[in-house]
């Protein structure tokens, strides 16, 4: 059964493009996924279609209104259904949260605009996301981001191997990736991946992975459970630290020492 999702937005033509190009598009006409955008206005107020006012207690900027939002949901609700508010004040979105929503079968994705919503909508969502300490100008930008991070995750949507090692799927950050040339203004390849040694390749791409997440995103492995390998290859990576080594540089070839594979 493909996911649903089902954006709100005063900006519609902001999620077109995007949707339909690369992987995301390719998904949906593979029939893995649906989504459909709905212009917020569609449920607005008189015949202007308002959807904001002025904040009580005054200050600056316009807040979106509650009932557009409560009508729009009335109509797109179901019972399987889980209403996602796009706010700073919510869960920073990170994979664990990704491959949730690729659990589900339908999504309501609501992007606020203006100075923000009025309190009583975040009653109407069931999870507030966010994607970061900063502020943007409306919810479309991290509908986008959430959809492209949901999306690659579905069965069948990517090849199931590019998603092994990526990025935050183990909780490490990804190793360091080469391709052709072998040779780029006098800086080689790590020797190691062209000497047809797939589990000397395999151990070295674990190491350089626990090594860039110590040097970058520390935090990430606070509270991980090491495997045996794992706890021996971050001492040998911690040792070369101490030692003073380059950074996991050493290992290149030379670049007049290597060869096309």
């Amino acid at each position: 059964m493909p996911l649903e999702i089902d954006i709100l937005t005063l900006f519609p033509e902001m999620l077109a493009g995007p949707l339909a190009a690369s992987i995301p598009g390719r998904i949906q006409q593979e029939g893995l996924a649906s989504i459909r955008v709905h212009d917020l206005r569609a449920w607005g107020l008189g015949r202007h279609r308002s959807v904001d006012d002025a904040p009580y207690g005054g200050g600056a900027g316009m807040v979106l209104r509650p009932e557009p939002v409560a009508g729009a949901l009335a109509a797109l609700r179901r019972p399987d259904s889980l209403v996602i508010l796009f706010d700073a004040a919510g869960e920073p979105f990170r994979h664990d949260r990704a491959a949730d929503l690729a659990s589900r079968s339908h999504l309501v994705l609501v992007c606020p605009r203006y100075e923000g919503v009025d309190e009583r909508i975040r009653g109407m969502a069931d999870l507030e996301l966010s994607i970061g300490d900063y502020v943007l100008t409306g919810g479309e930008l991290p509908a986008l981001v959430v959809c492209d991070a949901v999306l690659r995750l579905l069965p069948g949507g990517i090849e199931p191997g590019s998603l092994l090692d990526e990025s935050f799927t183990r909780g490490l950050l990804e190793y360091p990736q080469y391709t052709r040339p072998a040779s780029f203004e006098g800086r080689g390849i790590p020797a190691i991946l062209t000497s047809g040694d797939h589990d000397a390749v395999r151990r070295w791409r674990l190491r350089e992975s626990l090594r860039r997440t110590l040097e970058r995103r520390p935090d990430l492995l606070e509270g991980r459970t090491f495997s045996p390998e794992e706890v021996r290859l971050l001492g040998e990576v911690i040792g070369e630290r101490g030692a003073g080594a380059a950074g996991g540089r050493g290992d290149e070839l030379p670049a007049d020492q290597v060869r096309e594979p």
